[in-house]
């Protein structure tokens, strides 16, 4: 297999809806790929059989088994504990001694700028601090792939370029980043590839130049030349 991760001809049903129709594509190591489309299109859905949380119905993952992966959700969930035990968790779990897991996570904690608040409970945060804190938690098992469901979507301006920096920064040290946004100049800044999905398709699949500065036809659709004027959520 080349690359980390590779789906072919992956279709997803949930009873009568296909989520996902005939999906081809592989990921290489340092990519930053970008899942674009209107809402209902298979961004989620297909971050999460990328990730290993959804079976497909037909096709195949085949995924590079020494990579680690780790996955940031859209509403991060958040234990009733501290800052610092919300991330030390995902280190014990995994088997790491309970005083080494709290090391482990006060570095990942500092790395995103949140040493300070580590003590404090982690429902009392920012929703902006907790999304940094979700990519602490995840930043701390070090992984190789990480998958982001629109990261910034809830957030203030102030704190979307946090995230977009940590995402930054994260990627210049050589992680494999796949994100779901709706935020096109998000896609532009960060992205080295597009995939725009429709009704669970792969209708394009492109250098982030290539997709927006190409010919209407690289673009996929009507419908894409709706979302990329902001006409379609």
């Amino acid at each position: 297999m080349s690359g980390v991760l590779q789906l072919k001809a992956v279709d997803l049903a949930f009873g009568k809806v296909m989520a996902l129709r005939g999906v081809e594509l592989g990921i290489a190591a340092g990519e930053r790929v970008a899942l674009i489309g209107s809402n209902g299109s298979g961004k989620s859905t297909l971050l999460r059989v990328l990730h290993g949380l959804l079976p497909p119905t037909r096709g195949q993952v085949l995924r590079d088994r020494s990579a680690r992966q780790a996955m940031v959700f859209q509403r991060p969930f958040v234990l009733r504990t501290s800052a610092l035990n919300n991330v030390a968790l995902g280190l014990w779990i995994g088997g790491t001694p309970w005083k080494q897991a709290r090391e482990g996570a006060l570095s990942a904690l500092e790395s995103v700028g949140l040493a300070e608040v580590a003590p404090r409970n982690a429902r009392s945060l920012s929703g902006g601090q907790q999304q940094r804190l979700a990519l602490a938690r995840a930043w701390s098992l070090q992984p190789d792939l990480l998958f982001l469901d629109e990261p910034t979507s809830s957030l203030d301006p102030h704190a979307k370029r946090e995230v977009e920096a940590l995402m930054s920064d994260f990627a210049r040290g050589g992680l494999t980043l796949v994100f779901a946004s709706h935020n096109l100049g998000q896609v532009k800044r960060l992205a080295t590839r597009v995939i725009y999905l429709e009704r669970g398709r792969v209708l394009a699949d492109l250098p982030v130049h290539d997709f927006f500065n190409g010919p209407k036809l690289a673009r996929a659709s009507h419908e894409a030349d709706l979302f990329l004027k902001g006409e379609l959520n």
